[in-house]
């Protein structure tokens, strides 16, 4: 049995392209079967962890398949189908 493929997306509070694309990887997380969460990453960064912040806070929302950063500002939708099929 193989594990579920992980996405991570990292937002931030106010970020309304960040709820647009948490809601479309919602629906393709039915679809395409993977694991969906979301990290804050100003809320991590306060929480004592402020790499994530650090890296991708300035070009939010990033996408991170399986911990590796997949894409960011939008979904690239044929590319991470085609890379979940993998």
């Amino acid at each position: 049995m193989t594990d579920r493929p992980k996405i991570e997306l990292l937002t931030r509070a106010g970020c309304t392209i960040c709820k647009k694309a948490y809601a479309r990887l919602a629906e393709l997380a039915g679809e395409l079967d993977f694991d969906l969460t979301a990290t804050d990453v100003d809320a991590a960064a306060a929480a004592g962890n402020p790499g994530l912040r650090a890296e991708f806070g300035d070009r939010l929302p990033v996408i991170l398949l399986d911990g590796r950063e997949h894409s960011y500002w939008e979904i690239d939708e044929p590319r991470l189908r085609a890379d979940l099929a993998r």
